[in-house]
């Protein structure tokens, strides 16, 4: 093994993605114990990516950002165990995977051509690289989130934001768990969460009238509130839940809620939670039987980042925002 040459979208100081973000080449090591490298097919974008450049979960600088990844293995590191990234099936030189970039201990993540994984699953047939790489933070993040709730057959569940991407998977993961899903949603995606088996009404003035109706005036058992940071909602929804803030979660309006006595997903992960190793090769095989899907916005090749970020950042998005660096290749 030996490194290799990529270009890296990566940022050199804290601040707003589109002032400390640039595109430069760097040197890929061989990967560390108990990772791989890839040759990167796709990288699915989030939310988190811009806030790791505005500080979130600081840590040594240089910092790249795409933490979802697919590609085509190029490198196992020394002592990995090559069946630890999927629970099931032995990792080898030219597979395809797709996981989780090592943004913490790498000085690039995914938006390159070349990545190191830190967790990862065989893409199954039947799955295009590109929808896999759309999976693994917000698959992960719903998840972990429901499960952290206490969610339970029968439950009625209120998802709010459900238009975006990890409302959208918490609704089909809650709703195959046996619960009652609301859905609050915009128009782009009513349709999609509807043809799931959620019940969906609007956002905006009137929302929680238009809820109560739905659950003939009763209280929900449990919120999850799943939009981009939307000050001031949380009132509404810990009304919904009859008061108890503790019925709702929220992965965004953070301050808002332990100002209010809501809890905030990321302050609750702990140890014992289902592992990645389980839920990307359970979501992927669910995603290639076409039973768990996520929408693409729009994907770009690598060199247009920048547009890629605008869209990611305009909040509304519509899906997915997916970078695929073979689309343009490398650059000398």
């Amino acid at each position: 093994m030996s490194a290799v040459s990529s270009r890296v979208v990566r940022f050199h100081e804290t601040g707003e993605p589109g002032d400390v973000l640039r595109e430069e080449r760097t040197e890929i090591p061989d990967p560390p114990s108990g990772t791989v490298r890839v040759r990167v097919l796709a990288t699915g974008l989030n939310p988190a990516d811009w806030e790791l450049c505005r500080g979130f979960m600081p840590g040594t600088l240089p910092r790249g950002i795409g933490c979802d990844v697919a590609g085509v293995v190029d490198a196992i590191g020394a002592d990995t165990d090559p069946g630890r990234g999927t629970g099931r099936d032995a990792v080898k030189v030219g597979d395809t995977v797709f996981g989780t970039a090592d943004f913490a201990g790498q000085p690039s993540a995914g938006a390159a051509d070349v990545a190191v994984l830190n967790g990862w699953a065989q893409v199954p047939d039947g799955l295009d690289p590109i929808r896999a790489a759309t999976l693994p933070m917000v698959v992960q993040t719903a998840a972990w989130t429901l499960e952290l709730m206490g969610l339970e057959p029968g439950h009625t569940l209120l998802v709010h934001g459900a238009g975006g991407m990890v409302g959208y998977a918490a609704v089909q993961l809650a709703l195959r768990q046996g619960a009652r899903v609301i859905a609050t949603a915009g128009p782009t995606f009513a349709a999609d969460l509807e043809g799931f088996g959620a019940h969906v009404t609007g956002y905006g003035e009137g929302m929680p009238e238009r809820v109560r109706a739905l659950t003939g005036g009763e209280s929900v058992d449990l919120v999850l509130d799943a939009p981009r940071p939307s000050p001031g909602t949380l009132p509404d929804l810990i009304a919904l839940a009859g008061g108890d803030p503790k019925r709702v979660v929220t992965i965004s309006n953070h301050a808002e809620a332990r100002e209010l006595g809501a809890r905030v997903n990321i302050d609750e992960l702990r140890p014992g939670l289902t592992p990645l190793d389980v839920l990307l090769p359970e979501y992927a095989s669910l995603a290639a039987e076409g039973a768990f899907r996520l929408p693409i916005a729009q994907s770009y090749p690598l060199s247009q980042w920048r547009d890629a970020m605008a869209l990611s950042l305009s909040g509304h998005p519509h899906g997915k925002v997916v970078l695929l660096p073979a689309l343009d290749g490398p650059t000398a």
